[in-house]
């Protein structure tokens, strides 16, 4: 049988388990609000170096005796060093709590506080662990903090991406294919000027997120209950700030609007929207690369992927775009992700938001999906794809459109006649065009040179 002990809190006693290292308020936490996913642990994480910045800083200002901060030091760092599993079993709150994140706040000075106490002296959580903060500016620094960390990793795989994708674009930079847009046949195109496209496009998505990482490294820290900096030193947040860069390796600052910084989450939604235009490029550059290796005899055919597991339960033999699938089903949770940001960033009432916790377990959730589902879809699907250049061939040779090329010389009107009379009979583009009388052979072999109408030559490669 499990054994107790009673803690208490400002409310009265409480029955915690003995084993357990969090004391009353994280007690309750886990009593009255047991649902749903916990909160990440990139969060506890990020507390935990900010609690160890506050206590060293504390000590520097005159707040906060020396030794309790060497003891607040050395039991952070000792939990930092342990694996997810094993920091999960001191901070098992839900995301689903107190809007502020005061109950997983708590809980980490409780721990703390908790695991640094000794026969010599008692560490306190409000009042040594938690000194010159407030859940409502520590929470959002934390949120701040652990949402630039996600967003550099996800640069680094947007990054792979394109180095994947460049490769191919050099590998098949002169392949002539056809070229659709509304879904239909259009003018001829190389394979490596298609992937330019995808390459531009999440270059121009990297811009962006880097771009605007900047807005994130501003620290509500400082600013405690309401924005005041109410009993915190002048100069704390500053202080932990300049060690949290340190850790992070990020110049974050606490040079910033307190009141901003405790009721809106601007910078978190405006970045989480440039996520979301990641994942609509991602979107179309993933249907692109399944629908052109659809087949491999019965559809486009173009592309050909590798087999990285067994397709079908019962088709033997079958090969699926699983990665081109993971990567599209992430970006469905990003879109959705990004309305519950929109929504949470907007529930700033009066001093403080209070949709904290679900908007930056929503954040991260983006940013880990698209992290590890692009850099799969890079490894697993791009750097092995190859093309079908018998099947390209077939299809710019049948293809009616390359009949724009005459345009310049028998005229807009007349084109279409051809294109229209070698549909309507079953012709080839140039039977139907020599039949006209307007074209000899000489002359549409000459004109219909599917290279040509690339203009490669002028083309950039990214």
């Amino acid at each position: 049988m499990t054994e107790y002990r009673y803690e208490y809190d400002t409310l009265g006693k409480v029955k915690v388990p003995l084993e357990a290292n969090w004391q009353a308020q994280t007690q309750r936490s886990l009593e009255n609000f047991p649902t749903g996913e916990k909160m990440p642990l990139g969060v506890i994480r990020a507390l935990l170096n900010l609690k160890k910045a506050a206590a060293i800083s504390n000590t520097e200002l005159g707040q906060l005796e020396k030794e309790k901060s060497d003891a607040i030091s050395t039991t952070i760092d000792e939990l930092l060093l342990r694996s997810e599993s094993g920091l999960r079993d001191d901070f098992p709150l839900s995301i689903y709590q107190t809007g502020s994140g005061t109950q997983t706040n708590m809980n980490v000075n409780e721990v703390v506080a908790h695991l640094a106490s000794t026969s010599q002296f008692t560490i306190l959580p409000n009042d040594d662990v938690n000194r010159g903060q407030s859940s409502n500016d520590i929470f959002p620094t934390a949120m701040n903090i652990v949402a630039v960390e996600a967003l550099a990793k996800l640069e680094q795989a947007v990054q792979t991406l394109i180095d994947s994708l460049r490769v191919k674009q050099e590998e098949f930079w002169a392949i002539v294919k056809v070229g659709r847009t509304h879904l239909q046949d259009a003018t001829p195109l190389t394979v490596g000027q298609e992937i330019s496209g995808y390459i531009s496009a999440l270059k121009h998505d990297l811009d962006y997120l880097q771009q605007l990482r900047p807005t994130l490294y501003e620290l509500a820290v400082g600013g405690t209950a309401v924005g005041t900096g109410l009993n915190a030193n002048p100069d704390l947040g500053e202080c932990i700030a300049i060690q949290i860069s340190a850790v992070y390796g990020f110049p974050f600052s606490a040079k910033s609007n307190k009141f901003y910084g405790l009721a809106h989450h601007s910078g978190l939604s405006v970045v989480h929207g440039a996520i979301k235009t990641l994942a609509a490029d991602l979107m179309k550059i993933a249907n692109d690369i399944r629908f052109l290796a659809s087949g491999p005899r019965a559809a486009y055919g173009e592309f050909n992927i590798p087999a990285n597991e067994p397709g079908s339960s019962i088709m033997p033999g079958k090969v699926n775009p699983t990665q081109a699938e993971a990567l599209t089903m992430a970006v469905l949770r990003v879109f959705g992700n990004d309305a519950t940001v929109t929504m949470a960033s907007s529930q700033g009432n009066f001093e403080m938001n209070v949709y904290k916790p679900v908007l930056i377990a929503a954040f991260l959730e983006s940013a880990e999906l698209l992290t590890g589902t692009i850099i799969g879809f890079a490894q697993k699907t791009i750097a092995g794809l190859a093309i079908n250049e018998r099947r390209m061939e077939d299809l710019l040779d049948n293809s009616l459109m390359t009949v724009t090329a005459l345009s310049p010389h028998i005229g807009y009107h007349a084109a279409a006649e051809i294109a229209q009379k070698a549909e309507t009979e079953g012709l080839t583009l140039k039977a139907a065009a020599i039949s006209s009388g307007l074209v000899s052979t000489s002359d549409f072999e000459q004109w219909m040179d599917f290279a040509a109408m690339t203009n490669l030559e002028r083309s950039e490669k990214e």
